[in-house]
């Protein structure tokens, strides 16, 4: 994993650990890291990350409800 450092203004009142969440969800939202890469990012586990996820209603399931009548037609 590379290292970044990030300067961020004092009076953001915000702890290293909910930043990284903020990134890793984010990363997680827009496909570029598996729910497992970002939990490990976030230096959590998959379980607690997902449960995380919840809380901040970042859906962990990615499907668009437009797949979902050409699927029940083809079940």
């Amino acid at each position: 994993m590379r290292t970044i450092t990030l300067k961020i203004p004092e009076n953001l009142d915000i702890s290293s650990n909910e930043l990284v969440f903020i990134l890793a969800g984010q990363l997680f939202e827009d496909g570029k890291l598996s729910l497992g890469q970002a939990a490990e990012l976030a230096g959590l586990t998959t379980r607690t990350f997902a449960e995380l996820l919840g809380k901040a209603n970042i859906p962990i399931f990615n499907y668009p409800g437009s797949d979902l009548p050409r699927d029940v037609a083809n079940a």
